[in-house]
């Protein structure tokens, strides 16, 4: 079909959140700590070429919605992911706006944040926009969670037509065996799986020719 996944690429980064990602965090996915190491190495990797890097955040409350049946952490008095609520952790020994990017992979000045209410980021948000603006046609997706707000993102990538990579070993779960159905019926029908350091290899071979 001649499609090039790579073809004028942005980096999506899902959801890598304080209240996701710290030790003891109400909604803590612990396998999201070792990622960190990877989402770094790609970002130097982006940076470098000057790709467009937006990340994400889950947004919870004030008001109630269907959600917080799922995820009961969201509501008072924990507040989970609720945008200027403040949170000790002690992994790190600081308090941090709960809902904010970690500070190991920080977002830099011009990055794009997109706020989303829902576990999708492209549905009733401008992320759409901000890949068009951007002229992108590819899009490579890390984060967590992998069943959730990962798969979602991607299969809404799919459906607006971006060739659409998830980083495998760059996103995380608390449920191994989902994580595994979603890789695979991702490739099978939607797009592509590949690891930081196979996408790091293209880049630079590409840089090469």
């Amino acid at each position: 079909m001649g499609i090039d996944r790579f073809s004028r690429p942005a980096l999506v980064i899902v959801d890598m959140q304080n209240d996701f990602v710290r030790i003891g965090a109400p909604l803590e996915v612990p396998e999201a700590r070792p990622t960190i190491p990877v989402h770094q190495a790609l970002l130097t990797a982006c940076r470098q070429r000057g790709m467009p890097i937006i990340y994400t955040k889950f947004l919870a409350g004030p008001e109630w919605t269907p959600m917080w049946e799922w995820s009961p952490q969201v509501a008072p008095p924990v507040c989970c992911c609720w945008k200027g609520f403040v949170r000790f952790y002690e992994d790190i020994g600081k308090e941090r706006d709960c809902s904010d990017i970690i500070d190991e992979i920080y977002p830099e000045p011009g990055d794009p944040i997109v706020d989303k209410f829902g576990y999708g980021a492209f549905h009733n948000t401008n992320l759409d926009d901000l890949l068009k603006a951007r002229h992108v046609q590819s899009v490579l997706i890390t984060g967590t969670v992998t069943q959730i707000c990962v798969e979602e993102t991607a299969r809404e990538s799919f459906k607006r037509g971006y060739w659409t990579t998830l980083v495998a070993d760059a996103v995380s779960t608390y449920a191994p065996d989902q994580q595994a159905a979603v890789l695979k019926n991702f490739a099978h029908k939607f797009g592509w799986v590949s690891t930081a350091k196979e996408i790091i290899g293209e880049l630079e071979s590409r840089d090469r020719r």
